[in-house]
């Protein structure tokens, strides 16, 4: 990988622009994201449980 000025220059421009664009959510566009996170947590979860009892059985 070549890193040069030029790069290291762009790389800041870019993060710039992000946090120029970047705003804080609102308490309900929060609470929304969070719910999201929790269910699609549980369901990984769920089907890491499900595979685990499935390999149990089928290979116990």
């Amino acid at each position: 990988m070549n890193i040069n000025k030029e790069s290291i220059e762009g790389f800041f421009k870019q993060c710039e622009r992000v946090l120029r664009v970047s705003r804080k959510p609102d308490a309900d566009e929060y609470k929304t994201v969070a719910k999201v996170t929790g269910v699609g947590i549980i369901l990984i979860g769920l089907i890491g449980y499900i595979i685990t009892i499935l390999t149990e059985v089928i290979f116990y």
